[in-house]
């Protein structure tokens, strides 16, 4: 039978010291030390310079508008956004430091 703490807690056993203090982790490494972040990058930069370079033609008519350029910058940045989340999805990267609860 487990015995109660002064919260109102089971006690698991283990020291309060031991339960204090828990190793801290990140779920992955920073977004800026990927790869598919300056993928992301270039990319962007990539359809804003088409959409810059692409001009009109003989009748005038914008053949890569900013307003198309600009949803497929949207839409780079959504797909960078669900790629983050499932890098995030459950891993770990474990730190050097300790922290204290």
């Amino acid at each position: 039978m487990a015995t109660a703490s002064s919260a109102g807690y089971p006690e698991s056993g283990r020291s309060r010291a031991a339960r204090a203090e828990r190793h801290a982790s990140t779920e992955t490494k920073p977004a800026f030390k990927s790869t598919e972040f300056f993928v992301y990058v270039a990319a962007v930069v990539a359809v804003l310079v088409a959409s810059a370079v692409v001009g009109g033609d003989a009748s005038r008519v914008d053949r890569f508008p900013a307003d198309q350029a600009w949803f497929y910058v949207t839409l780079l940045t959504v797909g960078y956004m669900i790629s983050r989340g499932l890098a995030k999805c459950g891993s770990r990267e474990p730190t050097d430091r300790t922290t204290a609860t």
